[in-house]
């Protein structure tokens, strides 16, 4: 009687963890063609900027933009992580925080020292809980970003890239930014519902991405067109350091657009999983409490039969 109660108790739990677990898979299937379209929309604003800025350092006489020098003999960088707010998302941040120690490792036989700048609760977290120092964190964005909290986060890289550390050394300068000589980016590339990759970039001093020209849609003729030739004003040199900062941001939110997708994806692969497990267990354990259930019958069944029995044996006798 006692393992009957206990199977019933367990299709009961296993039934309202199911029902949760169902819950967040749709909530996820709904968000995640939304965040698929941020992601596209994003992407030809990332394009343009980039061909604008190919255009600019290709006009500028004087390439001495600190966003696009190398320094000599870097000392320390930043490493930007971006994890999700939340859990239930299966192996979505055991994922990026395990790109990030690679990471992290390359950089210190380097001899560099890494400066951690979380996003996301789950890697706020996973660091605070090993004593390792974050030097600054934002948390509750991770799946609906918008590019006011991208430019919150590039700021706070800027600055601390632009004061560098010539004359910083170990401590945070005047105004409390802690100078770097590298910024480097780590999140999760969306690719498709069932593939999420591990990514890490360098921001800065950047590498600037050019787009494809040609298309396997484009005329073949597109290939041999000349490009275009343009007069700024202000001069080249004075809108490229007004871009770059800028270019660093949408960087930043395009990292976050794909990561949220990303986030979403695996939330949805990691909730059916465990809907159907919940089904799964659901079955078994019902299968149990009826085989319980029927052997209880059985033996009292066969409890009344040989009590019958006896009653009718003592009376035959008497």
């Amino acid at each position: 009687m006692a393992q009957l109660r206990e199977l019933r108790q367990k299709v009961r739990s296993t039934k309202s963890i199911g029902k949760i677990t169902k819950a967040m898979e749709l909530i996820a299937t709904s968000r995640i063609s939304k965040a698929q379209a941020r992601v596209e929309a994003s992407r030809p604003y990332a394009e343009e900027i980039t061909k604008v800025l190919s255009a600019l350092a290709g006009a500028a006489s004087n390439l001495d933009d600190p966003f696009l020098v190398e320094r000599e003999n870097p000392t320390r960088v930043a490493v930007l992580v971006i994890t999700s707010d939340k859990g239930l998302v299966g192996g979505y941040n055991t994922n990026v925080l395990r790109a990030t120690e690679e990471l992290l490792s390359l950089l210190r036989e380097q001899g560099k020292e890494p400066v951690l700048h979380v996003i996301g609760g789950k890697g706020t977290n996973y660091y605070r809980f090993r004593g390792r120092e974050i030097a600054d964190s934002w948390t509750g964005f991770s799946q609906q970003p918008h590019y006011v909290n991208a430019a919150e986060v590039g700021e706070a890289l800027t600055k601390a890239f632009l004061a560098g550390t010539d004359d910083t050394g170990s401590n945070p300068g005047p105004d409390g930014v802690l100078g770097v000589d590298e910024v480097h980016l780590v999140y999760t590339k969306f690719t498709s519902m069932l593939t999420q990759t591990p990514t890490a970039k360098r921001l800065a001093p950047l590498e600037v991405e050019y787009a494809e020209e040609e298309t396997e849609t484009a005329p073949a003729a597109a290939s041999a067109d000349v490009p275009p030739t343009y007069d700024f004003e202000p001069s080249a040199e004075k809108l490229l350091g007004a871009l770059l900062p800028k270019y660093i941001n949408t960087r930043i939110y395009s990292a976050l657009l794909e990561s949220a997708a990303s986030e979403l994806a695996a939330q949805r692969t990691a909730m059916k999983a465990a809907s159907d497990n919940a089904n799964e267990l659901v079955e078994t354990y019902t299968r149990l409490a009826n085989q319980a259930r029927q052997a209880q019958i059985t033996q009292e069944i066969s409890e009344i039969v040989g009590g019958a029995n006896a009653l009718a044996a003592s009376g035959g006798n008497d």
